[in-house]
């Protein structure tokens, strides 16, 4: 503080510390880095309740949870495609909220990953109408932030095409017209959808996914970015300084490079060090979610993440 600087209020607070006789000065000390909100997605905990669940979780320390309803109680989640959500009530969605905010966690997002990109009309009307499903019970549970990769899509018969499915002019402007009514529908319902890039699907790179988030231009519709699906396209500081705006939660998985099975954080080729630097630089507010872990090797992935954080604070 220059001399110039010193306002009333400090004139005041000199004036008050010179009455007291044994007033020592505080030292001045650098506040300590804050580490991030640290999660889990309960997908791969098939095997328990909610109740089992959130108690396990809550004894390890994790406040934040992202919801895939795989549970036994509540199993609804079927990848790249939709269930029957008739038995999904608002009384047995608050009824699994319950399980986790009396045990202390948040329910930060639900996973959908429901197929959007199917080339039948029919088929991406009902999975946009399974989307709102999810919404509606979203709300009910107090959650309002929804995940999702695009959906993925293989002709069943005759020759490949040249062009990929997947990247075909046609099918960018018809997944364009389909982010956009999903857009529209969260924001009936107050909601975010985070798009999640998979270098083998629509959304293959960190530019892809910004440029598709753009053109449909809504704040509705952001990223979440797990480096290890993007680990064979982009390094980690293109992905960031792609996406880095739109970021609103990061997964914490893993993946050796060639390969594409995921593995638990700690477990293949991604530079975590430098995956939670670049985090803190340009998505310091976002959760790490970890991902592709069960009861078996959790612990083990969450020790590997947080080592990397203490490294990089140092």
């Amino acid at each position: 503080m220059t001399q110039s600087s010193i306002t009333r209020r400090d004139i005041i607070r000199i004036g008050t510390a010179a009455t007291l006789p044994f007033a020592m000065p505080r030292p001045v000390t650098a506040a300590a880095p804050t580490e991030p909100v640290i999660g889990i997605s309960t997908l791969g905990f098939n095997k328990l309740t909610n109740q089992q669940l959130a108690q396990e979780l809550a004894r390890e320390g994790f406040r934040t949870i992202q919801l895939f309803l795989s549970q036994t109680d509540s199993n609804y989640w079927k990848y790249n495609g939709r269930s029957d959500l008739s038995g999904l009530t608002d009384e047995r969605c608050k009824t699994i909220a319950d399980a986790y905010r009396s045990a202390g966690i948040t329910i930060h997002s639900i996973g959908v990953y429901t197929n959007l990109i199917h080339p039948d009309a029919a088929e991406r009307t009902a999975n946009l109408a399974y989307f709102e499903g999810m919404m509606r019970a979203g709300a009910a549970m107090g959650c309002h932030t929804f995940i999702s990769e695009a959906g993925h899509y293989e002709p069943e018969a005759g020759p490949p095409p040249k062009v990929p499915f997947h990247f075909q002019e046609e099918v960018w402007a018809q997944m364009v017209a389909t982010g956009k009514e999903l857009a529209a529908m969260a924001d009936r319902h107050s909601a975010t959808v985070l798009l999640e890039p998979f270098f083998r699907g629509f959304l293959a790179s960190a530019k892809r996914t910004r440029v598709f988030i753009e053109e449909i231009g809504s704040p509705r519709i952001r990223a979440l970015l797990d480096p290890a699906n993007l680990l064979e396209i982009n390094d980690l500081e293109e992905m960031f300084s792609q996406l880095g705006p739109y970021i609103d939660c990061l997964h914490a998985k893993d993946r050796k490079l060639h390969v594409d099975r995921g593995v638990p954080a700690g477990q293949g080729d991604l530079d975590y060090p430098k995956f939670v630097s670049l985090a803190a630089k340009f998505t310091p507010k976002v959760p790490l979610v970890l991902e592709y872990v069960g009861p078996q090797d959790y612990k083990q992935a969450l020790a590997h993440l947080r080592g990397a954080l203490a490294n990089a604070h140092k």
